[in-house]
Parts: structure tokens; sequence; C-alpha cells
């Protein structure tokens, strides 16, 4: 029951503010700390009362040399029974209860929970990044850079904790007692502060920053090793397992120079810091025993001075090696910061509001956009589709076409000009809306790695199913889904479809992609070369299907098989970032233009536009 309570003091899933994490380390770490501080506010002073303890312990033992130092056997016990009844107190009962809240607070609270508070809400800020942000880096690094961050933000920060109170206490007590004892006594523990502190300065600026280059070396790594797996088809085709095999070498070689970079600083100053631990030793052991011999401490005092120093020396490595962990996450969170904590390319504006798509009608006003370039790819575009009209978009590779689909889903943003859908500028409206109202079924069409029933739920997820299997008849998908098995035996629309749907041909991804666009019946479709993957056979059989998804909707079609969008209500053709022509098939082959030239390139002129339109 003790352990529940520890365990809800910090909600891992807790909603965060929608804003960008700070870019500096500090404003980045009391981000996410300031969000739980009554639980490190609890582990700060409890972690007082540890090291007090801790150090009280070594206190008693000078006491009880001194205690019974001239006190007959048979008459200790009863002379200081009380003293020897607090300190098995303290040992028995105050030290057990400190550590054990201090394990509950940090084993139970703030590990498991902290760690994917952190995680979650990373994971919740990149996910909504623009397009761009994630075609311009190694997806496996983005996710290593998530993971790593949020263990290495907590770890930092409870060693920051920990380390705090022993330092002060063990010193600031040692002192103390090595005072009270004789002044002298505490000479060589103030050299050797100033000694340890000053070795600390010179090291960990410099670990930190071999650090931070350490784990920019593991991440990119780690995206080279998930780049070849997520492309393995590739490396088989090409046969070229040795070349990739020197790719990641490469970036392994990288990780690994970094990494004894990084090492080299860490043995370097646990050297210095071991051979100035030996002069302390000596230094105070000595010092202890010749004022001894001058009747200035007492036999107690050279106990207790001896093991305060012995147990300075241990805990003096042991906080070289969490300053060094310190510093080393704090490494690995500024590597994080790179990825995690960028603006979004592509946001709504404040107050924007959800669209409601009544007609359908879409207009691009004067649109400019070249992905962030000087000029070259949508220049002063304007274009009007009528609610319902059913249109094609026609070109050659580079006009542009794929890139008038991606603003208008506003998978980036316009650098000039305005889309309209029934007048409403998307610019003022919430991506998710927009993106709700406009069925897309892609040229590569890629599943997610779980169920045919989870992939096809993403159309609609509150889907009976009824709706669902009509979703599947209707795509032609019912011809091979029951047939379905993955490697763990599940069957049908239960099999996992392998990541990125690699388990299926090409034809069954894409009757699966218009099967959850026919399910989500979306006012607003785009079919960017829909039926591509399909043979002619598979392509006649869904014609009838995407008629029907078709009915009553505005369609964006995009062919480079000019005989699939032949039938559309008008074609409208794009050259270099601009509309060239308009009209129908029949009326594009007699302007013989740029569209009829395309049409007897594909067809050879065996095909008559009359015969291309029957």
């Amino acid at each position: 029951m003790i352990f529940r309570w520890f365990e809800s003091l910090i909600d891992a899933f807790k909603d965060p503010v929608d804003t960008m994490p700070p870019q500096s380390v500090g404003g980045f770490y009391l981000f996410y700390l300031r969000q739980v501080w009554p639980v490190f506010a609890a582990a700060i002073v409890v972690g007082f009362g540890v090291a007090l303890v801790e150090v009280s312990l070594f206190g008693f033992v000078g006491s009880i040399v001194d205690m019974a130092k001239g006190v007959p056997g048979k008459d200790f016990f009863a002379i200081h029974g009380r003293e020897l009844l607090w300190m098995g107190l303290v040992a028995l009962a105050l030290r057990p209860l400190f550590i054990g809240a201090h394990d509950m607070l940090v084993n139970q609270a703030i590990v498991p929970s902290l760690t994917n508070r952190i995680r979650w809400q990373n994971h919740r800020y990149v996910i909504r990044q623009s397009l761009g942000f994630f075609q311009n880096d190694y997806a496996g690094r983005i996710a290593n850079r998530i993971m790593q961050t949020g263990a290495s933000l907590r770890e930092s920060a409870v060693q920051i904790v920990d380390a705090i109170w022993y330092v002060a206490i063990y010193y600031g007590s040692a002192v103390v007692l090595f005072a009270r004892a004789d002044w002298w006594l505490a000479m060589p523990l103030m050299v050797w502060l100033f000694g340890y502190v000053g070795t600390l300065y010179i090291f960990i600026p410099r670990t930190r920053k071999r650090s931070w280059a350490a784990s920019e070396a593991r991440s990119k790594l780690m995206g080279r090793i998930v780049d070849g797996y997520s492309n393995l088809l590739t490396l088989k085709l090409f046969s070229h397992n040795s070349r990739e095999e020197d790719y990641v070498a490469d970036a392994m070689a990288d990780s690994t120079e970094k990494l004894r970079s990084m090492t080299r600083l860490t043995t370097a100053m646990d050297i210095s810091i071991t051979t100035l631990n030996g002069f302390l030793i000596v230094g105070t052991s000595a010092l202890a025993v010749w004022l001894w011999s001058q009747g200035r401490v007492t036999v107690g005092a050279i106990a207790l001075s001896t093991g305060l120093v012995i147990r300075i020396n241990n805990m003096s490595g042991w906080i070289m090696w969490v300053v060094n962990g310190i510093f080393e996450n704090i490494g690995t969170v500024q590597d994080g910061i790179t990825s995690i904590a960028q603006p979004r390319a592509v946001q709504d504006k404040e107050g924007a509001m959800p669209l409601e798509v009544v007609a359908g009608e879409v207009r691009f006003e004067d649109i400019h956009f070249h992905y962030g370039k000087q000029g070259g790819v949508i220049s002063g575009l304007k274009l009007a589709v009528r609610a319902g009209e059913k249109i094609g978009l026609v070109g050659p590779s580079g006009a542009g076409k794929s890139t008038l689909v991606n603003v208008l889903l506003r998978l980036y943003d316009l650098e000039g000009g305005h889309i309209y859908v029934d007048g409403i500028d998307i610019s003022q409206v919430t991506q998710e809306s927009l993106r709700s109202q406009i069925g897309v079924v892609t040229q590569d069409t890629s599943l997610l790695h779980r169920s045919v029933r989870d992939n096809l739920l993403y159309g609609r997820p509150d889907a009976t199913e009824a709706q669902l299997n009509d979703a599947i008849r209707k795509a032609r998908a019912d011809e091979f889904i029951p047939s379905l098995v993955d490697g763990e035996g599940r069957l049908g629309l239960d099999a996992h479809v392998g990541e990125r749907g690699v388990k299926l041909s090409g034809g069954q991804r894409q009757r699966i992609a218009i099967a959850r666009v026919l399910l989500k019946d979306a006012p607003i479709l785009v079919l960017d070369e829909a039926t591509s993957a399909l043979d002619s056979e598979v392509e006649a059989a869904i014609q009838e299907s995407l008629e029907l998804l078709m009915e009553g909707k505005t369609v964006i079609a995009i062919a480079h098989r000019l005989s699939t969008i032949a039938r559309m209500d008008r074609l409208v053709v794009m050259d270099k970032g601009r509309v060239v022509e308009t009209g129908t098939h029949a009326q594009l082959i007699r302007h013989e233009g740029l569209y009829a030239r395309l049409w007897q390139r594909q067809t050879g002129g065996f095909v008559a536009a009359d015969d291309a339109v029957a």
C-alpha cells in the first residue's frame, strides 16, 4: 500500500502546456522539475536527514572511545546508558527511517514517473512538429534523444540533490568536529578542499563538453543503424552490405573516439583525486597522532578523525563520480535539447477555430512556396476547385503537384498567398480539423506496425464492425485480409502488418489505404497516385468503389498514368509551379499543348481521346 502511495505522487502522463521547452540547459531543467517541486523538496529534506545521521555515526565512534577511557567496565552502561540508548535509536530507527523515505521518494516516485513524464511530454511536443522537421533528421536519432533525455535529466537532478547534502553535511561536520578537538586538526581538510574544488573546476567543464559530443555521436550512430534497418530491402536488393557496414562503422568509430576522449578526462580526474585523498588521509592521521602525543587531543579524536577522513576519502570518490555523472547527463540533455526544444514550423494561430466543411470549395489565391529556397517550386499559382468538382492534376515530375497537396493539408505553411476552403483561410483554423476534413490516399502507402484493424480504424476510430467490413469490401480488400497471418499467429484483421506494412504487397497496402479513406468519408478527397500500386485488373475492380467514394465530394487527383484521370470533370496541367492549361481531356488534346504531348508520349498515339473517356 505504501509503495502505491509513493508511486502516485507523480503522474507520468500529466498533459503539459503545449509550449516549446526552453533551449537553455537551466531553463530546460526547471521546466520539468518545477512540475514536481513538492516531491523534490521532500527529497532534499530527507537527504539532509540521511547525511546528518551518517555523519553522526562517526561522531558516535569517537564518543564511545572517549567514554570508555578511564571508566570501569562494570560501570560503563550505568554511567553512559542514556547516550548509548540514543546512539542505538539513531542507528536502528532514525537511519532506516530516513534512508527508507529517501529510497521511496527516489525509486518509487521520481525514477519511473518523472522519467516517463519527461519522455511523454517531449514526445507530445515533437510528434506535432512539421513534416520538414522529420525529413531533415534520422527518426532513430530523434527517438534516441527523447528516450535518453528523460533518464539523464532525472538522474542528474537526483544526483545533485544527494550530492549537495553529502558535501555540505560531511565537510561542515568534519570541520566542526575536528576544530572542536583542535583547530589544527582541520587544516589538512581545508587544504584538501581547496585542491579538490580546484581539480573539479579544471576537469568538469571539459567533461561536460566531451560528454555532449559523445552523446551527439551516439545519437548519430543510432540514427544510422535504425535507418539501415528501416530500409533493409534496399540494402538487400543492391547487395551493399559491406557499404552499409562501412557507413555504420564510420559513425561507430566517431562515437568510440568521442567516448574515449571523455573517459581520458575521467581517468585523469580519478588519479588526481586519489592522489589528493592520499595526502588527506596521511596528513590528518599523522597530525592527529602528533597532537595526541603532545596531549592536545584524546584517543577518541584520533579514532574520529581517522575514521572520518577515510569516509571523506570514499565519499570524495563518490562525489567525483556523481559530479562527473551529473555533467555527463547534462551533456546528454544538451544533445536532446537540439531536437526537442525546437520551434514548430507549422503552428495553429492563437484562437484558431475548428474547420467545418459544408460545401467543399477549395481556392488557391496567388500562392508561393519554395521549401525555404529562393524559388523553383510554386510561384503565383491560382486555382479554384468548385464544391463537388473532380479535378485531375497533370504535369511532368517536379511541376509542383504533390507540393500543392502538401500546402493544402498544411504540412507546410505558405510563403505567400492564401488557400481557402469554403471561403475560410486554412491558416486561421486548427490543423487537426483541416486534415480531418480531407481524405488522402498517397502513392507511397505507409502502414503502422499494428493490426490491420488498427490501421483501418485510423480512418474512423468509432466505426462499427459493419462499417469496417463495408469499407473492406468496397476496396476489394476482403480478397486477402481473411488469409493474413503474422509471426505470432494472429489472423485476419488482428494480424500485424510489419513496419511500414512490409508484410503486405504494394497492392494490398494500397487497398487497405483506400478502405481507410472510405471509412473516413471526408468531404474533400485527395488521390495522389492512388492506384499506382495496383495491377490493371485490380484497378478496374475497385474503380467502381473509387467512383462511389468520390460521389458528392470535391476531388483532387494526381496521376502520372493519364488514363486514370481522363474521366475527371476538369484537368489542370501544371508546369514549373504554375497552371499552364485547364480543361477536359478532349479539350486539352485539341489544344495540342503540354497535356497533348504528355498523352502522346504515354500512349504512343494508339489510344484515341474518345476511347480514353468512353
